[in-house]
């Protein structure tokens, strides 16, 4: 039997997701809407595989890989996002994702995504693959591939519209902290004031 846990915060996205899931196997599978029943899903469920959208509310996806693999160490996670930028691929990949896919793709690529990872394979389509491996050979560095996870949480907040307060209350930081990390972004990013940093996450495709 093999599970599988879809984390995603369209409920559209389940529905296509379990019908793929399940012509090749998987049952049950479980979904999740938030990081709160996507880490007790894994808790009680150890899913096989695990679909991971990055543009989850609260932690957001990239800050979910790791307590996702702490919680069920032997699952496979395969990133199934909208979000195509290399510097996302990247992260998560180093962040101990197995895959990633973009929703743009058909159910071909989907089935070859999940076997391959059901192989123990890594996945990337061609055109991911060869963008990651530019990035890796002396191509000009992304900005936000300097920015920390706290950095990610914070810009994508910025992005959604929530002022340092709000940012604050979400991540369970202090103002202080957030203000502090929305400076060190600006100075990263090369950025002067919130209007840009909400301007270069909507950009960036980082508040969807």
């Amino acid at each position: 039997m093999k599970t599988a846990l879809v984390i995603d915060d369209h409920p559209i996205a389940h529905l296509g997701c379990r019908q793929l899931l399940g012509e090749l196997g998987y049952d049950p599978i479980h979904a999740a809407l938030n990081d709160t029943d996507a880490l007790r899903l894994a808790d009680t469920q150890t899913p096989d595989l695990i679909l991971l959208d990055l543009g989850m509310p609260g932690l957001g996806g990239l800050n979910l890989i790791a307590p996702l693999l702490r919680r069920v160490p032997g699952a496979r996670i395969l990133i199934f996002s909208m979000n195509e930028q290399t510097v996302f691929v990247s992260k998560a990949l180093e962040a101990g994702a197995s895959g990633y896919l973009s929703k743009n793709s058909g159910p071909e690529e989907f089935f070859d995504a999940v076997a391959a990872l059901e192989a123990g394979r890594l996945y990337l389509s061609h055109d991911m693959a060869l963008s990651v491996a530019g990035s890796r050979i002396g191509g000009r560095a992304d900005p936000l591939s300097s920015l920390t996870s706290r950095e990610h949480q914070v810009l994508r907040l910025i992005g959604q519209g929530k002022d340092l307060q709000s940012t604050a209350d979400a991540l369970r930081i202090s103002y202080k902290t957030a203000a502090n990390t929305s400076s060190s972004i600006r100075k990263k990013l090369g950025v002067t004031g919130t209007t840009d940093l909400i301007r270069y996450a909507i950009e960036a495709g980082l508040t969807s």
